[in-house]
């Protein structure tokens, strides 16, 4: 474990907090300026529209009946402390890992403020293709989503720079 915060992943928590200020400050500003079901066309296949989400991914247990918001409470914190406790355990210089851990933080802190407040998630991205709409989403879920593939990435890439590096060291 480094000897200090600075030396540790926590170094890259300033991560976490820009991505969850981005993300309150567009729902706040959401939330100011458009009632709910309110829709702007930017552009030919994206619109700017309020949505609530009651559950979590692509409205998963919304219509549970209200203790989902407790659930999904729980899990925010509890993935938070322990990518956080993670986070302190391992090297400053692991930057893939250290961005991933950090954006999925500040995804899950952002969506867990909202639930807290709110009772919902606010959504407001909305990709769509003809009448074909991707589930609308925020800046907190598309944190959480790049934080999870970084994830997966590095599971698969660090573990073959190692491979390659335990190979080099036998011959």
């Amino acid at each position: 474990m480094p000897l200090t915060w600075k030396d540790s992943g926590l170094r890259w928590y300033w991560v976490a907090v820009l991505v969850f200020l981005a993300d309150q400050l567009s729902k706040q500003w959401v939330l100011a300026n458009f009632n709910l079901f309110e829709s702007v066309q930017l552009l030919p296949f994206f619109n700017f529209t309020y949505v609530r989400n009651y559950g979590a991914a692509f409205s998963f247990l919304s219509e549970a009946g209200g203790w989902q918001r407790w659930l999904f409470t729980i899990v925010a914190v509890g993935f938070s402390t322990l990518l956080t406790v993670w986070l302190r355990k391992q090297s400053a210089s692991l930057w893939k890992l250290n961005l991933a851990y950090t954006l999925v933080i500040g995804g899950a802190l952002g969506n867990l403020i909202d639930r807290l407040m709110h009772g919902f998630v606010v959504d407001f991205i909305d990709f769509y293709w003809g009448n074909s709409h991707y589930p609308a989403f925020n800046i907190a879920d598309a944190a959480i989503c790049v934080g999870a593939v970084l994830i997966i990435w590095d599971s698969f890439f660090s573990a073959k720079s190692e491979q390659d590096t335990t190979e080099g060291v036998k011959k």
